[in-house]
């Protein structure tokens, strides 16, 4: 198959146009819709289905694309380790992490990374899902539980647990619970049970609930866990690294909280040397040493 005919094709299907194709490639529109009907006909198939406001992929299409699509990260990836052979950190590192982790701790804390390395671009997926790092769908993980994967190269960087938080003004109208079953005149904002979180969480949730609470507000996620706790709306399950960002938070009834849950940083052994997942793993590095001390501290 023609590799040059194969990348018009992934920009043509990338932009739905021939004329933004031919644009980004520097070539005429005459030339693109030739090397895309070339392309057809070695194939045997339609590719494109034609119409007044652009083209759309045929099926054949949508898993040539999804080929291409591929090549073209791990074209982008062996671009940037042959880059990481010089001494400049610059280029694109692609992070993922949980959507609580990655907007509440992670994200406000990249300016510091930025700071230090002003070319390095970081593309954060932030997702429950597991992203399979050996296949390169990331370079970087941060996850709320030990890697299983084989051939990673795994850090321990702080463990995490469960507690309940309030507003003062919430706690100043409605009064703060001194025992568990003081909870079933509180609103519960919690996650919900069909989403995923880590076990620790679910079981503290189940045991919360056991307390015959009536009132619950349940959100997919922490980032609208602790919105909600903000606004007022009741007490919150939340992670305790959030108490560095938000000190006025109040934390309700001390002896409640969950399981220990280990945060690990993971990266493939293939990029033990890339000097873009040096850099970033020695900024997570420092900002939990510093997230630790704070917490001693107080």
């Amino acid at each position: 198959m023609d590799w040059d005919k194969l990348r018009i094709f992934h920009a043509v299907a990338d932009a739905g146009s021939l004329t933004h194709a031919g644009d980004s490639l520097h070539l005429s529109q005459s030339a693109v819709s030739r090397q895309i009907r070339a392309l057809e006909e070695s194939l045997n198939t339609t590719l494109f289905h034609r119409h007044a406001r652009g083209l759309m992929l045929t099926e054949q299409g949508e898993l040539l694309f999804g080929a291409t699509e591929a090549m073209s990260k791990r074209l982008e990836a062996t671009s940037a380790r042959i880059r990481d052979s010089e001494e400049e950190v610059f280029g694109q590192i692609r992070v993922t992490t949980t959507i609580g982790f990655g907007s509440l701790w992670l994200a406000p804390r990249l300016s510091h990374l930025y700071k230090k390395y002003p070319d390095l671009n970081v593309d954060l997926m932030l997702e429950e899902r597991v992203l399979d790092l050996p296949m390169r769908e990331a370079d970087v993980a941060i996850r709320m539980k030990e890697p299983s994967q084989a051939d990673l190269i795994r850090r321990r960087l702080m463990s995490v647990r469960m507690r309940l938080y309030a507003t003062p003004a919430y706690l100043e109208e409605y009064g703060t619970p001194q025992n568990p079953p003081d909870l079933q005149n509180h609103r519960l904002i919690c996650q919900n049970s069909d989403s995923f979180q880590v076990n620790a969480g679910a079981v503290l949730i189940r045991e919360l609930m056991s307390y015959n609470v009536k009132r619950s507000l349940t959100v997919n996620n922490y980032f609208g866990v602790l919105q909600s706790v903000v606004a007022g709306l009741g007490i919150g399950v939340l992670p305790d690294y959030l108490m560095d960002d938000f000190p006025d938070l109040v934390r309700i009834l001390p002896g409640i909280e969950s399981g220990e849950v280990p945060v690990f940083l993971a990266y493939p052994e293939e990029l033990r040397a890339s000097k873009r997942i040096e850099a970033f793993r020695e900024f997570v590095t420092e900002e939990v040493i510093a997230y630790r001390r704070r917490m001693r501290e107080d």
